[in-house]
Parts: structure tokens; C-alpha cells; sequence
């Protein structure tokens, strides 16, 4: 009897563990939704977001044949250093890209619930925009976050996050000629 005990026992721990992570990742995640929520959308700001980023920088971080240079002229000891350091700064930049995603997802939404059609219509695109541009952004932080931990490695391709930014700027940009701020409640004004 008691061998089955000692033998259950790391079983339960390991399920309670798990249950435990779960609620706190599900507290968390309602938390984050809950207060985002009750933030004021700023179509300024979100292009602001969007303007600041400099794509061409980030391209040239992640850019193949840029890395296939340094490879050939580099020692591999300093090689994977660089490419370290190149992960890293590629990383902040589609962490930002993230950012500014969620905060077009945001204006989106509140464009979502205005009266006039046109304006509703862009929300859509725009929100639709962000949630692709977001999804690309966690696919290409955690390919970057392999980068990081293992620089020597050859891996795969980078998710066409380049492509999805523009795209979703030029969705913003055309929103932008409404510039308005908007209260995430009930009403439809804009």
C-alpha cells in the first residue's frame, strides 16, 4: 500500500503544479484583457507607434544574406556573438512591432463601432491587420529568441513580419484621415 502512495504521490504534485499554472496564466491573461480595456484608444498615438519604427533597420537585421556575410568573413567564435547581438536588436524591434499591433487591434475596434460606414468598414481591416501582424510578431519572437540561445545554429526563415507591417501601416494611414479619439465604451460616437 504504501509503495503505491509514494509512487502516486510526484504524479499529484506534478497535476496540482499544472492546475496552479493554469489559473495564474488564466488570471493573468483576464487581467491583461480587463485593463486594456478600460484605456482610451488614440489613433495619433497608434501611427506615432507605427511611424517610429524603423523597418529597414529590422530588415537588415534579419536580412539572409547580410548573416551568410558575416558568416564567411567572421570567425565563428565572434561570428555568433554578432548574430547574438543581431537576435537581440531584431527582437526589441518586433517586440515594439508587437506593440504598436496591439494598439492598432485597439483602434481598430473602436473604429469598429462608429456610425459611419466607411470609418466601420476600415476598422475591420484594421483590426483584421493587427491580429495577423501580431500573430507574426510571436511566431518571429520565438524563431529570434532561438537566435539568441543558439546563434551557431542555421534555422529556419523569419515569418514575412516586414510584409504584415506595411500592410497594416497603410491600413492605419488611411484610418488616420478620420483622426479621431475614441472612448473603448458602449457608445458610437467617433
Amino acid at each position: 500500500m504504501e509503495q503505491g502512495i509514494a509512487a502516486f504521490t510526484p504524479a499529484m504534485i506534478a497535476a496540482w503544479t499544472l492546475v496552479a499554472v493554469s489559473l495564474l496564466a488564466l488570471g493573468t491573461l483576464a487581467y491583461v484583457a480587463i485593463r486594456g480595456r478600460t484605456r482610451p484608444v488614440n489613433l495619433e498615438q497608434a501611427v506615432q507607434a507605427f511611424g517610429s519604427l524603423d523597418i529597414e533597420a529590422f530588415r537588415n537585421l534579419v536580412d539572409p544574406s547580410e548573416e551568410a556575410f558575416l558568416r564567411e568573413h567572421l570567425p565563428p567564435a565572434k561570428f555568433r556573438n554578432i548574430k547574438r547581438q543581431r537576435a537581440w536588436a531584431a527582437l526589441i524591434y518586433t517586440w515594439e512591432a508587437g506593440k504598436a499591433a496591439k494598439a492598432l487591434a485597439m483602434v481598430g475596434q473602436a473604429a469598429q463601432r462608429s456610425s459611419d460606414p466607411a470609418t466601420a468598414a476600415s476598422g475591420v481591416q484594421v483590426a483584421e491587420n493587427a491580429l495577423r501582424l501580431r500573430l507574426q510578431t510571436i511566431q518571429a519572437s520565438f524563431y529570434l529568441l532561438g537566435e539568441v540561445l543558439l546563434p551557431g545554429l542555421k534555422g529556419g526563415t523569419l515569418p514575412p513580419l516586414v510584409d504584415q507591417y506595411r500592410r497594416s501601416a497603410e491600413t492605419l494611414l488611411r484610418l488616420d484621415g478620420y483622426s479621431y479619439r475614441v472612448q473603448p465604451s458602449s457608445s458610437n460616437s467617433a
